[in-house]
């Protein structure tokens, strides 16, 4: 196949179908299909609200209506045509349509659509900065889809990108390191003839490995614009994979539990997979969290109702439970198991039942260093980690907030024993990199204040979903505060730990970040379609809706970032505004954007709240949104972009001189039948979809400044 060049003309491409929410073939890769399958959380946490008997209907998902044009073959190739041709498809949310003032944020919304490009505002242009398989270390390839080996991808960028961030230059704010997490693989859209994980060749297999893991990119200013590019030098460029060698450290190093028949100390873990959301430490460091690790295990299968399910029967009570209990294990030949045992056996456990306790940290990595070895952090215990963002406390110790993305999981707070060390220098940054190694780690409860939550759609009488939270120890100066169970374990098996105090089980807890601005936590919340069904946990304050298919967002409020109690409310109740189980901070709703899904977060300069979403359940392309959190617009949510047909919004990030947005495009053209030959998308270059990271800027006359 011939590669498109990548500075070619960009052009709008034809609609080639919906998106609406997840696909099937999305949940298998992303997750496999946990919700298909048992909630890992049984725990009997008590909850403040009751079991809803059944959830209030909802208005029906957005129509494409003019949103799902085709375009013919004189498709406009200006950014000012794309974004015209964007918000002509848009039906909905009329009054977003306006180019109102929000806080700052002057760019008029794009409206909801299906088209298979990257759509900006009026006055904006995008152009990729790197894209699957471009040349990364030194002897990287050209990237020839049809002749994939490990060895091509373990120098080229890897495949799906998920979080982003970008290490400026001392002294040269037009240089930086872009680092960047690759998540999974859709081998169906990277492999001619794909025919499933059982029949893969190992070749195959051991490409997927190395697509695997995160990238460390040297990248440049375009001239005096927001536009960033690709630099010609590579002295900084690092790929790391699946089969990169690791290391343990803080408290549960060593443990029996991470001990395997190639590492008898538990010291030296292989590798990291699935790596979703991450962080940026004062010392300019990346972290980067391990996320759905568990379905890249093969485990023996039991036959259930018809159903190949794992067998946790020939492992001892203990392993068992904690297998069940993070959902670990594949049975081979289900179509959402990857096979990967048949390439590296420490995957099939049965040979290394202690190989899925080794997956699931926050790993610290040097970017600065490209021969520096990545760290998995105990001390920040091992979950199913979305991000895990950094916050100096006012003593001088170092916080960091992470989130469990699975339903009915928790969010987690980390509070250094030692003390962040500021003005530089080699020693100053050897100390504040061991800084996450011991501390303390907490878990999440949250209290509402409301006596009756009343029916699904009204606020509470005080006219706020709020109330009070605490941070409830699980490890404090060394020492387990979870009875029965010691250090290690508490830090391998967090999500036990979890459930032994009593934390609050949340829908899905995705990225959680601490405004600089206005000094509040953000936590999303994606979506929980069993919340409040048969047998399941019923809505709460924090989690008050019933089968929540579009996610909300909540704002805590601490004195400090070493507090141990905070108050928190709901700012953002996800999904169409015209429905009246949404709500906006307290805004307008004839003045904001459909949105679904919240995922990952950040915040430009000013402390505006900026979301990426995943799995719009609005029956449109995912996208970046932002909304003032503070002022007469706060809540007003506008829509600042679209991504192309399949793929998940991720990043995101606005840079430092708040000149550019980085957007991570996820998986474009995944979804059910897409494949290597029929794609559902050709984006971003036409042909072959390639998951892409894209800057962003500002081009029309004035303030740069991203939404300014």
């Amino acid at each position: 196949m011939t590669e498109t060049p990548e500075r070619a003309t960009r052009r709008l491409l034809p609609l080639l179908q919906a998106h609406s929410g997840r696909s099937r073939t999305t949940c298998r890769y992303r997750c496999a299909d946990a919700c298909f399958h048992a909630v890992p959380n049984t725990s009997g946490n008590p909850y403040f609200g009751d079991l809803v008997a059944e959830a209030v209907s909802r208005r029906g998902v957005l129509k494409a209506g003019a949103a799902a044009l085709v375009l013919g073959t004189g498709a406009a190739t200006a950014a000012g045509g794309r974004a015209a041709a964007a918000e002509g498809a848009s039906g909905a949310a009329e009054g977003a349509a306006a180019a109102t003032r929000a806080g700052g944020l002057t760019f008029s919304p794009v409206g909801v659509n299906t088209l298979d490009t990257l759509v900006v505002p009026n006055g904006y242009d995008w152009s990729v900065l790197v894209a699957w398989g471009d040349p990364v270390e030194e002897g990287a390839p050209h990237f020839d889809p049809e002749r994939q080996s490990p060895q091509a991808q373990a120098k080229q960028f890897g495949y799906n990108c998920d979080y982003v961030t970008v290490f400026a230059f001392p002294g040269d704010p037009d240089r930086a390191l872009l680092w960047v997490n690759h998540e999974y693989t859709n081998e169906e859209l990277m492999f001619p003839g794909w025919e499933g994980a059982a029949s893969a060749t190992v070749r195959q297999i051991r490409t997927s490995m190395a697509a695997h893991g995160g990238s460390v990119v040297e990248i440049e200013r375009v001239g005096r614009t927001g536009e960033w590019r690709r630099a010609k030098g590579r002295r900084w460029n690092r790929r790391i994979t699946a089969m990169t060698p690791m290391a343990f450290t803080g408290p549960a190093a060593g443990s029996p539990l991470l001990r395997t028949s190639e590492d008898r100390r538990g010291l030296h873990p292989v590798g990291m997979i699935n790596n979703c959301a991450g962080g940026h430490t004062p010392w300019e460091t990346v972290l980067t969290g391990e996320e759905n690790f568990n379905g890249y295990f093969t485990v023996p299968g039991l036959d259930q109702d018809g159903e190949l399910v794992p067998d946790y029967s020939s492992f001892p009570p203990d392993l068992a439970e904690g297998y069940a209990r993070y959902g670990v294990g594949a049975p081979t030949g289900t179509e959402f198991a990857r096979e990967w045992a048949r390439a590296d056996r420490r995957f099939d456990m049965t040979q290394e039942p202690n190989e899925p306790h080794r997956f699931g940290w926050v790993v610290q990595i040097d970017p600065w260093d490209p021969t520096s070895t990545p760290r998995k952090l105990t001390a920040l215990g091992r979950c199913k980690h979305e991000g895990a963002t950094t916050a100096i406390t006012r003593d001088g110790r170092v916080a960091v907030y992470m989130g469990d993305d699975e339903r009915f999981e928790y969010t987690y707070k980390f509070i250094s024993k030692g003390r962040f060390r500021a003005g530089g220098g080699a020693a100053a940054r050897r100390h504040n990199m061991a800084l996450l190694d011991e501390g303390d780690l907490y878990v999440a409860r949250y209290d509402g204040d409301s006596p009756d939550l009343g029916d699904a759609g009204d606020l509470p009488e005080d006219g706020l979903y709020d109330g009070r939270g605490r941070w409830v120890p699980l490890v404090v100066d060394g020492e387990s505060r979870v009875p029965g169970m010691s250090v290690d374990e508490v830090l391998v098996l967090t999500r036990t730990a979890a459930d032994r105090v009593g934390a609050t089980r949340m829908d899905r807890p995705e990225d959680m970040e601490r405004n600089p601005v206005n000094g509040k936590v953000y936590v999303n919340l994606t979506n929980n379609t069993q919340r409040g069904t048969e047998g399941r946990p019923g809505p709460d304050e924090a989690n008050p809706r019933p089968v929540n298919r579009h996610g909300h967002t909540i704002e805590i409020t601490e004195r400090d970032p070493g507090a141990l109690g905070f108050r928190w409310q709901i700012f953002l109740l996800a999904g169409d505004p015209a429905d009246p189980q949404t709500y906006f901070a307290g805004a307008d709703k004839s003045r904001v954007s459909p949105i679904s899904c919240p995922d990952n977060l950040t915040f430009d300069p000013a402390g505006n709240l900026w979301l990426a979403t995943d799995g719009n359940a609005l029956g449109a392309n995912d996208g970046m949104f932002a909304a003032p959190v503070s002022g007469p617009d706060r809540g007003v949510l506008k829509q600042f972009l679209t991504v192309p047909v399949g793929a998940e919004c991720c990043g995101p990030l606005i840079t430092a001189d708040g000149r550019t947005a980085l957007c991570a495009v996820q998986h474009p053209g995944e979804g059910d039948g897409s494949t290597y030959a029929s794609p559902m998308s050709t984006w971003p270059y036409g042909g072959l979809p390639r998951p892409s990271v894209v800057s962003v800027w500002r081009t029309a006359p004035g303030d740069p400044r991203i939404g300014a």
